[in-house]
């Protein structure tokens, strides 16, 4: 959420950011409820004022033996202008959160300018030895292999639930977790992150301090009963581990990691581009989670996007960096990398990771907050996350990037340690 003093110091600004993310302006109406907002506390305080010196009068005057009835009428009927701007300070503020919830966080100044995808900017490749885009043989592609293999079944994942829960099997469902393993372990060994196993449920008020809630709760599954949501992604929970916290500086950096499944109504997903796991509702994914300090968190944006990085490479999966413009940066980002991984069947690339900056959006609505080692004052962290990797995605460049001429599928190095076994067939 952005500081009111912020959008009241710099409207134009803020106009311009919302504008570059496609969203709705309501930055006029925020500053006349703010000059509301605080002529209403201006006059309580000058009313209150009078009141406390009415008080002391009266003191006073019944002290010496006087009559006293004609100020206490009218501290009586200060009080009641006290109580009705109460009750309108407390209607303008609410209708001032109301619209304050939906502005989003404000590109960084580095993010590109445009309006969608399109307008996304490759900042690099990285391919495997060897690799060539040219495919000789015909590739199967992710579903049929699967079939093909028995280690994917998504049409029995549709009769127990519907469309977009896949099912693996034998080998498959071995692979998913080899791969999961191995992801927890290299982010744990090599990067240094802390393991979480979180809920998969959570409250209102996490989903808000995250930036879910209210924009995108259409997309999300709620037990309704309990007024519980199925997270969409691990960052929901890890972040609200210190929701309503205050971080000493020394805490900082927190690097969490952790394995969670995921669940995504996507409501209007249809279509050719939702077959196999190119759009599923229920998903695997290992999150990465940092709270930093301020000054550090750009740079530590390239660090977990680098550590997601690693990961790839070393499943000797080709994959590029882009930068999202920032109409197609999410409602919470400041400024966001998407990794995608190369799909041959599909001839194209798959989006397996997003990592992201949220600067203190997140903070201010989860009220994070650390003290200064320096001069002890409060400031709100900054907040990141990245996906390190969904497995998804991932799980379609693995078994068409390693498929034989004969169908077959080599299991990654990297991961045969875990899974016990070096081929699918």
């Amino acid at each position: 959420m952005l500081d009111i003093k912020f959008i009241r110091e710099n409207p134009e600004l803020v106009k311009k950011g919302i504008k570059n993310k496609n969203e709705k302006d309501t930055v006029d109406q925020i500053i006349e409820l703010d000059e509301k907002r605080r002529s209403f506390i201006a006059q309580v305080e000058e009313l209150k004022a009078q009141r406390n010196s009415a008080s002391q009068q009266i003191g006073q005057i019944k002290k010496s033996g006087g009559d006293a009835s004609a100020q206490i009428a009218e501290m009586k009927r200060v009080g009641d202008m006290i109580a009705d701007l109460d009750k309108n300070l407390s209607g303008v503020e609410e209708q001032l959160h109301n619209l304050l919830i939906w502005i989003p966080n404000l590109p960084n100044e580095t993010v590109p300018i445009g309006k969608s995808a399109d307008d996304n900017v490759e900042v690099r490749q990285w391919l495997p030895e060897g690799f060539t885009f040219e495919n000789e043989e015909k590739v199967l592609d992710h579903t049929e292999l699967g079939k093909k293999l028995k280690i994917l079944d998504f049409e029995r994942g549709a009769k127990i639930t519907g469309s977009g829960f896949p099912v693996y099997m034998g080998k498959g469902a071995q692979l998913e977790r080899a791969l999961i393993n191995f992801m927890l372990d290299y982010h744990i060994k090599d990067h240094g992150y802390t393991e979480v196993i979180p809920p998969l449920l959570v409250n209102r008020e996490s989903m808000f301090g995250t930036g879910q809630l209210p924009k995108l709760e259409e997309d999300m599954y709620l037990a309704e009963k309990d007024d519980l949501f199925t997270i969409p992604t691990a960052e929901v929970p890890i972040t609200n581990l210190h929701r309503n916290e205050i971080l000493e500086e020394n805490q900082l950096p927190i690097n969490y990691v952790g394995y969670t499944a995921c669940f995504r109504r996507e409501a209007g997903s249809y279509g050719k581009e939702s077959k196999g796991f190119l759009r599923v509702h229920q998903f695997n994914k290992v999150e990465m989670v940092k709270l930093v300090k301020p000054e550090t968190s750009y740079d530590e944006l390239e660090s977990i996007t680098n550590d997601a990085e690693d990961i790839l490479k070393a499943l000797k999966i080709p994959y590029r960096i882009l930068m999202l413009c920032s109409g197609d940066l999410s409602f919470a980002a400041a400024k966001c990398y998407d990794i995608e991984t190369w799909s041959p069947a599909e001839n194209k690339w798959l989006e397996a990771s997003s990592c992201s900056n949220f600067e203190n959006f997140q903070a201010r609505r989860a009220n994070i907050r650390y003290r200064k080692t320096e001069n002890k004052k409060l400031d709100f962290v900054h907040t990141l996350n990245g996906s390190g990797l969904a497995t998804s995605r991932l799980m379609v460049s693995i078994l068409e990037n390693y498929q034989t001429p004969e169908g077959k599928v080599i299991v990654p190095e990297v991961l045969q340690k875990y899974t016990g076994f070096k081929i699918i067939d």
